[in-house]
């Protein structure tokens, strides 16, 4: 028997840090399931893991592509599985670590994706309306056809949209409806990290603002001066676009600190549409209590029975 083991949750609960532990007692290797943290040189807004937890466990599809190259949902899903693959061959533990729901269960429940062929003319077409009338013009013509997809995808993520009205445009079906699902072979201990709201949120705003002691502005400046623009789905994710704005002159770094505040706790709560508490697939821990020990405990009995 070949076990998967996943940690998921919310941002900024500890999730690379559990990994960490739980791979160092189980001889694991981490599989990255964070959408952002596969662009390299976007390091501090996505929390990539640092030197101490990479060179303590072996880390797989972090800083894998350009910011401004295309990657899918299909090159995840197929690359993730490699890794799996590679990491039992090895005869270690994969640990599937991250917080974002679509590769999370595009793995976990081997969804069988769509196979619909980009649209390069009706993708122009979307992303000039967009330009013109705002993105929200498009999220609200995707709420009328896939509300299924919108609810779990941010308003102002364009990438994501544009990619469902596509699928849309193309087969007249929807996106969240055409997803056959055919379960891995191998066994999965799923847990969930998690906190109550209020202490949540307060640890986002601090994450934040330790951002911008960590070199949050620079590091976006260094893109734009490389000339990646604000179009790009690497630059869609929350803190570029808002410190961006700051770097142009169009909010001052008070106000796009607080925006990134406010958009990442909205990110949240379209986190616990994809990872809901009451899931009994996953085993959810309480961060402010000592959990480690006991999520341990739990993988041992998993793993002497799947092993």
């Amino acid at each position: 028997m070949n076990p998967l083991i996943a940690i998921v949750g919310p941002t900024a609960t500890g999730k690379t840090r559990l990994a960490v532990y739980l791979a160092q007692r189980f001889s694991g290797e981490i599989i990255n399931a964070d959408s952002r943290q596969i662009y390299r040189c976007m390091d501090i807004i996505t929390a990539k893991p640092g030197k101490a937890e990479t060179s303590a466990i072996k880390h797989h599809l972090i800083d894998i592509v350009e910011p401004d190259e295309d990657f899918s949902l299909a090159t995840y899903q197929k690359m993730a599985i490699n890794c799996i693959e590679d990491v039992h061959k090895r005869g270690k533990i994969p640990f599937l670590v991250g917080g974002s729901g679509l590769y999370i269960w595009s793995v976990l429940e081997g969804w069988q994706i769509p196979e619909v062929e980009p649209d390069p003319d009706f993708r122009q077409k979307l992303y000039f309306m967009a330009e013109q009338e705002g993105t929200k013009v498009l999220y609200d013509d995707l709420m009328q056809k896939d509300p299924q997809a919108a609810e779990k995808i941010l308003p102002d993520n364009l990438r994501r949209i544009v990619r469902a009205l596509e699928i849309f445009h193309a087969t007249g079906k929807q996106a969240s409806q055409m997803s056959v699902k055919i379960a891995p072979l191998y066994p999965i201990f799923i847990t969930g990290l998690t906190a109550p709201r209020d202490e949540l949120y307060r640890m986002i705003d601090l994450r934040v603002d330790e951002m911008v002691q960590k070199g949050m502005v620079e590091e976006v400046k260094c893109l734009m001066d490389k000339g990646y623009n604000l179009q790009l789905s690497s630059m869609s994710g929350i803190g570029y676009r808002q410190i961006a704005l700051y770097l142009e002159g169009k909010l001052t770094l008070t106000e796009a600190l607080q925006k990134i505040k406010y958009e990442t706790h909205r990110f949240v709560r379209k986190q616990y549409a994809w990872f809901h508490l009451d899931d009994p697939r996953i085993h959810w821990f309480d961060i402010c209590s000592d959990y480690q020990w006991e999520v341990s405990e739990l993988v041992h009995e998993f793993l002497v029975k799947n092993t």
